[in-house]
């Protein structure tokens, strides 16, 4: 069975993105890409948002994103996609597929059958959603050693407490820290 992990970005004082979707901060270096090639190297399919699915399809199929980071591009746009949206009828990012309903079922057919993790980056509403479904496995935070005093807080529309462990951290060189949980077991 495959899980199904979050990743984010975020600051020290807890945005994911700051004022107007601002994510210029994010602190990326070769370690750093190096993390990216071998985490999408373990994701089968990768789950957006509208928002995000939207940001990620305006950079990542486009000759600036091939030029820059190639390796990552040609994972990223090789890479099946679902965007859970209502407010979409269509798609054009390579590999991509809308997901309208029954969230809950079609996502847990997915674990079931896929032999590779699924992954859902940024999308922080479509998050709080599938965590009350039961559904994040792992969430995959990487704190950037920066404040921002303004944006978008990643657990700002949670519901309740989420207890969490800590199940393992990394330390890069740009003094980013990567943190690991999964949900506590009750």
């Amino acid at each position: 069975m495959s899980r199904l992990f979050a990743f984010n970005m975020v600051t020290l004082d807890g945005y994911f993105e700051g004022v107007n979707q601002d994510i210029s901060w994010h602190n990326v270096d070769q370690e750093f890409n190096e993390f990216a090639i071998g985490q999408l190297n373990e994701i089968g399919t990768l789950i957006f948002g509208r928002i995000t699915y939207e940001m990620m399809a305006s950079y990542w199929p486009t000759p600036a994103a091939l030029a820059d980071d190639p390796v990552v591009a040609g994972l990223m746009n090789d890479m099946p996609k679902l965007v859970i949206s209502n407010r979409l009828d269509r798609v054009t990012w390579n590999k991509s597929k809308i997901l309208k309903d029954n969230l809950k079922e079609q996502i847990s057919s997915l674990k079931q059958r896929s032999g590779k993790d699924l992954a859902v980056f940024g999308s922080a509403n479509l998050l709080t959603t599938l965590i009350g479904l039961g559904l994040v496995d792992e969430h995959r935070i990487i704190v950037n050693p920066v404040v921002l005093g303004g944006g978008t807080r990643l657990f700002q529309q949670a519901q309740g407490k989420l207890k969490l462990n800590l199940v393992r951290s990394k330390v890069f060189g740009s003094g980013n820290v990567l943190l690991c949980y999964e949900p506590a077991r009750e």
